[in-house]
């Protein structure tokens, strides 16, 4: 199924700051919003892939620019918003993107694993909203957390992702409130499976049972990362206006069970 077409010129002269943005749905996110005529600042741990993006990106009405940034460190997001400012001058979204989950019995999770899916998945999100925020609220901005169909439904093997994305719904809700007054939005988007290689490179480990993970399955076909890039680009666009602590599910259904 063909993409839908990039909006010409809608984010003509606004500035993105971007985590993830170095494979799946981030690299998608990045370049359709650079499609769209943003600037980007496109941040990841992934140095090559980083790169890969941005070479994508060339010849885009936007801009892709490429930062290696550890999202778990609440310094290094602060420095990259930073950045990101005193490059463009403006900051008018923050989406989060960035992530990591895995099929795991809960009873084995280590701790270095947990604490690092709770870093990635949810510290990081948190420090770069603390950073932007100040610069967002300036210019009308909004915030895009990218969620999951794992932070409204309780799912099999996946306890500590999915905890990490319902706290990241929470955030998301929670930051609308606090800035209702202000000028700044806050969103989620929740996707279920999306052909990105984080799902189709999941493993099981041993001994599991697959019929406790049916409710997470759907007949329709998998979300691609164009879909959700699409969306996002929606949700933090001016047409999106009214849209605030929304949690968006593209999901082809699995959440209406």
């Amino acid at each position: 199924m063909t993409a839908f077409a990039p909006v010409e010129g809608r984010f003509a002269g606004r500035v993105v700051v971007l985590t993830g943005a170095a494979s799946g749905i981030g690299r998608a996110t990045a370049l359709r919003l650079a499609a769209e005529s943003a600037t980007v600042h496109g941040l990841d741990i992934n140095a090559a892939g980083l790169q890969e993006t941005a070479d994508l990106a060339a010849g885009l009405p936007g801009t892709v620019r490429t930062r290696v940034t550890d999202v778990t460190d609440r310094t290094d997001c602060f420095t990259a918003v930073a950045d990101a400012v005193a490059s463009s001058g403006r900051l008018d979204v923050l989406g989060n993107v960035a992530g990591i989950a895995r099929y795991e019995h809960a009873t084995q999770v280590s701790e270095a694993d947990y604490r690092t899916m709770m870093a990635v998945n949810l510290d990081g999100p948190f420090f770069m909203c603390q950073a932007a925020i100040p610069h967002l609220v300036r210019n009308d901005g909004n915030i895009v957390n990218l969620a999951s169909t794992g932070g409204l439904i309780g799912q099999a093997y996946t306890a500590v992702y999915t905890m990490s994305k319902g706290a990241l719904v929470q955030l998301t809700r929670s930051l609308a409130v606090e800035f209702v007054k202000q000028s700044l939005r806050v969103n989620a988007i929740a996707p279920g499976a999306v052909e990105t290689p984080l799902v189709t490179g999941f493993t099981m480990p041993a001994g599991v049972d697959l019929s406790l993970t049916v409710n997470t399955r759907t007949p329709r076909p998998m979300a691609t990362v164009d879909d959700v890039a699409a969306l996002f680009c929606f949700v933090a666009s001016p047409e999106a206006r009214n849209i605030n602590g929304a949690v968006l599910s593209t999901d082809s259904g699995v959440t209406a069970a």
